[in-house]
């Protein structure tokens, strides 16, 4: 089955960086709509960040100017460069197609913005 694999979370100081890989597997994702949603305790999961299969990228408000979608077709990886992170970040972030697919969402990597 279709298997998505994030990795790249952590702890880092407000104003920093982080770098998200999502790993795919039994899915071609230059084919695909793709997106990097994340969930933060208590609020539902959310679209941050998506790729068309044409390129075409779209951000939520939120991160506008300070993330970066992007892929690597010939690794089959979807990327999410994050800079200037602010604790209102920190979430456990995933991959996905998007639309989103329920039965693709792996377990996320946890990313914490704190001081």
């Amino acid at each position: 089955q279709v298997q998505l694999v994030e990795s790249g979370g952590g702890l880092v100081q407000p104003g920093g960086s982080l770098r998200l890989s999502c790993a795919a597997s039994r899915i071609m994702i230059r084919g695909y709509n793709m997106g990097w949603y994340r969930q933060a305790p208590g609020k539902q999961r959310e679209l941050v960040a998506g790729i068309t299969s044409g390129g075409i990228t779209t951000y939520a408000d939120s991160v506008k100017d300070r993330f970066t979608i992007s892929r690597d077709n010939i690794k089959n990886t979807l990327y999410l460069q994050m800079n200037s992170l602010k604790p209102e970040d920190t979430a456990v972030y995933y991959c996905n197609t998007d639309p989103r697919t329920r039965a693709y969402w792996g377990q996320g990597t946890q990313v914490t913005v704190s001081s």
